[in-house]
């Protein structure tokens, strides 16, 4: 398979996009745009529509890229933009494991994420917490998915969806033959 110079990387929380798009950009050998970095500022304070908008604006604009994430906000630019649109569409059972390992291994190591922010296991039951969040946007965010790549302004990228973690495997050995 022939990956194109710009990829967007969607899929749900704790699917693996993050891990995914660097790796491929790392072989590609160009930019990782990683939208969350973006968006969550030091003491996690959320950017404006408008400054994620020019951020993802800016690292968008060049010819090579990898992103990843699945703000709304900045569709228009990173799936337009995008030749290919990598979605990892694995079952809730898997992500689930995959989020509460991560949410877990955080929390304990207290690395940094974003900006300086760390984990912290007293928001775990907040509402827009990954492990919450991927539990509850599982079935919405596939079928809007669905929805969304049959519209026109979409037609353009060629989509490889993914949906168990040797599809990924192949896909990035493909990658790592290729570069």
């Amino acid at each position: 398979m022939h990956l194109g110079p710009r990829i967007a990387v969607v899929g749900t929380s704790g699917a693996g996009k993050t891990t995914l798009a660097a790796r491929l950009a790392g072989l590609l050998h160009c930019p990782h745009v990683e939208l969350d970095a973006f968006q969550h500022g030091p003491n996690w304070a959320q950017a404006t529509v408008e400054e994620l908008r020019e951020r993802t604006d800016r690292a968008t604009a060049g010819d090579r890229w990898v992103s990843d994430g699945n703000y709304e906000a900045v569709r228009d630019l990173t799936w337009g933009r995008a030749d290919q649109l990598v979605w990892l569409d694995y079952e809730r059972p898997l992500i689930m494991v995959r989020v509460v390992r991560r949410s877990v291994w955080r929390a304990l190591t207290r690395k940094p994420m974003w900006n300086d922010n760390r984990e912290d296991w007293r928001s775990w039951a907040d509402a827009e917490h990954p492990i919450r969040w991927a539990w509850s946007t599982h079935g919405e965010r596939r079928a809007k998915y669905l929805r969304l790549l049959r519209q026109p302004e979409f037609a353009h990228l060629e989509v490889v969806r993914l949906r168990h973690p040797r599809e990924t495997r192949r896909l990035l050995a493909a990658a790592s033959a290729s570069s």
